[in-house]
């Protein structure tokens, strides 16, 4: 290679490893506001250093200028000669032009007007002059002792600009002196020997190997199936030989005839055992290369797989500078950022970390005088957690904030018309807020660059269920919220649950999978006109799968097969016409007119027998057995029921009494136990709903009277209370209560389960 050509490849690979090297710097630089400084210092001037050193020995002066200035505005701030947050300011706007400098080579070499500036700010913050392209000092300048370095901090001498000897230098420790003499190659380990091993493939390759993949296993498995039909060919022929052998022993034959015969039989013996050798061999070779098929097809899925810290490496710096522009400070930590999720999920799962963490900042975390009276440090946390759980992807956001408040969320969603008031009435302290998922939904009365527009977690539940995956949220008033997304980690390559509707195979994935089953007749109930079918003792709705694709008219038989499948918080039972089997196929999207744009359609895969299994889009599926199932709300009763209803909060009362009205029943309200003790004996009621902790008489102390008076024993008692530990629970029901329900889970449909239950 001639040395032009050697440049320009040195080149390109400076500028490969240095948009790494600034990522990783501006890391560091963000964790010297934090307790472990010392460390980042170290990492920070580690990666200047270096960046500098290689700049220099390719003949990119503005770069090494401008690292060279860097250096000294961190020593200044070691030293305490430079406040830290204006240090981090500086260090932070230095790596947006060191990473322009890498992009503009010209300007590398000679510096722009950016870089100068830049470099002239950095001068001023430290109290160093500034440093010449060179990287020497300018000449009118004496040369005066500098302060002795940290020990933890490496100088290494520059092979095209060795550093002149200082006036006075500081005696040495024999281990600083060697690590002094290092180059810079040396300081960053085995590094270049671990790049030299990768290389960068085109992800339009890539994904043609995926694909290629993909086929080749289902071509392997189809050998099998091959393999199988000719054992059976061959077993077809050695029952027919031997037919014809006992034949020929029956027959009356001459003795050339018989010699013949026995010949004939020999050879059909030997013909027998060669073609058995040869199915054996067949299998053998088979498996061994459907393994090796299936192994490639992992390490071609394994290689699709991008870490998600190229996601996260830009968030900490972001964060930082929107809570300083709303008067906030924010620590984001990241757990276990190295996991791998799929490339061509990649844009979708950062847009909707984007959403999550912009509202995390906007809508969670307060400012630091509003922490400091409930106890909280001045500086906010978020916390981003990633696990691999199977094939599924589990990415939590959590913050330390002031929580989500339901009744917040549904005066906002009744005044902006989202839904009706006695909607927001029946609604669990769950489906309150899930509202958030509602598109055009936003507590902010204005709108501002941030937040307001009402466009936020309506697009991130759209994205992480387009990616087959869901959202859940969990949150504590003033202690924060959690929001989890769960995603399949690969598209390319997915296990699936095949089914079978009538001739046709469809695909479930299995991460969506709860179980298989059997629909027994007895098992079959109705909750308020849905037909249901109780799993796992919960009653959830039960579905032809068939007829909700159109593709039959649904299952005959007495006891159907059935999937049950989860989606977030919801399942259902999926009857199909029967089970084919569960295995890893090679996903690809709808083509053509006939299924492209189908609903309930997630994409294809081929089989081995030829067929093409349709995937089935598990949160479409999930969203239409809700949309299918008659609104609670609107149901009634066959029973219009009188109700008691007893607690000594008016709020409790109002809130918990129209949640009773929405299920059509008459309500009466007593204050504590003594006043409903009373009612009971002087009126009729059907049904007690009674809180514990009242004044007077309890809620336990009201049931065990209540049971203990053979006048209104018959009466079910459910508790309704806060205390939700089971120690609470047993105390209810070893007082005789029929049902205990916490408020902070309750909803119009567990309350309408459990009265239906005990009516």
């Amino acid at each position: 290679m001639d040395t032009e050509a050697l440049k320009k490849s040195l080149l390109k690979k400076f500028q490969e490893v240095t948009a790494d090297r600034l990522q990783k710097i501006q890391l560091g630089v963000l964790d010297l506001e934090k307790e472990n400084a010392a460390q980042a210092a170290d990492d920070v001037a580690r990666e200047l250093h270096t960046m500098k050193g290689e700049a220099r020995m390719l003949g990119l002066g503005g770069i090494g200028q401008l690292a060279h200035a860097a250096e000294d505005v961190l020593r200044s701030e070691r030293d305490g000669k430079t406040a830290t947050e204006v240090a981090t300011d500086l260090l932070l706007r230095a790596c947006d032009v060191l990473s322009d400098l890498t992009e503009d080579l010209a300007a590398a070499h000679t510096g722009s007007p950016s870089s100068e500036e830049m470099v002239k700010a950095l001068s001023e913050a430290s109290g160093h002059p500034a440093p010449t392209i060179s990287g020497k000092p300018p000449t009118a300048r004496p040369a005066p002792a500098p302060p002795a370095p940290p020990a933890s901090r490496v100088e290494a001498p520059l092979p095209s600009a060795p550093a002149p000897a200082p006036a006075a230098a500081p005696a040495r420790a024999p281990a600083q002196a060697r690590a002094e003499e290092e180059t810079p190659a040396a300081t960053t380990g085995s590094k270049p020997a671990l790049a030299d091993r990768s290389i960068r493939v085109n992800v339009e390759i890539l994904d043609a190997l995926g694909v290629l993949a993909g086929d080749l296993l289902v071509e392997s498995a189809r050998g099998r199936l091959r393999g199988l039909e000719t054992a059976t060919l061959f077993e077809r022929f050695s029952r027919l030989s031997d037919r014809f052998l006992r034949v020929g022993e029956e027959l009356q034959l001459t003795p050339e005839l018989r010699t013949a015969l026995e010949g004939i039989e020999s050879d059909l013996l030997m013909l027998r055992d060669d073609a058995f050798r040869f199915v054996r061999r067949n299998d053998d070779g088979i498996n061994t290369l459907h393994g090796n098929l299936a192994k490639m097809a992992d390490m071609v899925s394994e290689a699709r797989l991008v870490p998600l810290s190229t996601v996260f490496e830009a968030f900490p710096r972001a964060m930082r500078e929107l809570a300083r522009q709303q008067g906030k400070e924010v620590d984001l930590v990241v757990e276990n950022a190295d996991i791998g999720v799929d490339r061509s999920m990649l844009a979708d799962v950062r847009d909707a970390l984007v959403h999550l963490l912009r509202n995390a900042v906007d809508h969670g975390l307060e400012t630091p005088g509003a922490r400091e009276p409930l106890g909280k440090p001045p500086m906010g946390r978020i916390r981003i957690r990633v696990r691999a759980d199977g094939d599924m992807l589990h990415i939590q956001v959590e913050d330390d904030g002031r929580g989500i408040d339901p009744e917040r969320l549904k005066e906002v969603a009744v005044n902006r018309r989202l839904i009706t008031q006695a909607q927001a009435d029946a609604l669990s302290e769950r489906e309150a807020i899930e509202l958030i998922f509602r598109p055009g939904f936003s507590t902010r009365d204005q709108v501002s660059e941030i937040s307001g527009r009402g466009v936020g977690m309506d697009v991130v539940k759209r994205k992480v269920e387009t990616l087959g995956g869901s959202v859940g949220v969990a949150s504590r008033m003033s202690r924060g919220t959690t929001i989890t997304l769960r995603l399949p980690q690969s598209l390319a390559l997915m296990k699936v649950l095949l089914v079978r509707l009538g001739d046709d195979v469809y695909g479930i994935p299995a991460a969506d999978v709860v179980a298989v089953t059997r629909v027994k007749q007895d098992d079959r109930m109705e909750v308020f006109g849905t037909l249901a079918v109780k799993h796992r003792g919960k009653p959830i709705a039960l579905v032809a799968l068939g007829p909700l694709l159109g593709v039959n008219g649904g299952n005959r038989m007495d006891k159907p097969p059935a999937v049950v499948v989860r989606h977030g918080e919801d399942n259902a039972a999926l009857v199909v016409d029967g089970f084919v089997d569960e295995r890893e196929v090679a996903v690809k999207p709808c083509g053509g007119d006939f299924l492209k744009g189908a609903p309930f359609i997630a994409g294809t895969a081929a089989l081995e027998d030829g067929r093409i299994a349709v995937l089935c889009h598990v949160p479409d599926i999930m969203t239409e057995v809700r949309r299918m199932a008659r609104p609670i709300t609107q149901q009634q009763s066959t029973k219009r029921l009188r109700v008691l209803l007893v607690d000594d909060s008016p709020i409790a009362r109002a809130t918990e009494g129209a949640l009773v009205k929405a299920l059509g029943h008459a309500v009466e309200e007593a204050q504590d136990g003594e006043e409903a003790y009373a009612k009971v004996q002087a009126n009729t009621y059907d049904l007690i709903l009674t809180d514990v902790q009242m004044p007077k008489m309890d809620g336990f102390s009201l049931t065990r009277r209540l049971k203990t008076t053979p006048a209104v024993a018959r009466i079910p008692v459910i508790i309704l209370s806060s205390l939700a530990s089971p120690e609470d629970k047993r105390r209810g029901l070893e007082a005789g209560a029929d049902g205990y329900l916490v408020k902070g889970e309750l909803g119009v449909e567990s309350l309408a389960q459990t009265i239906e239950r005990l009516t």
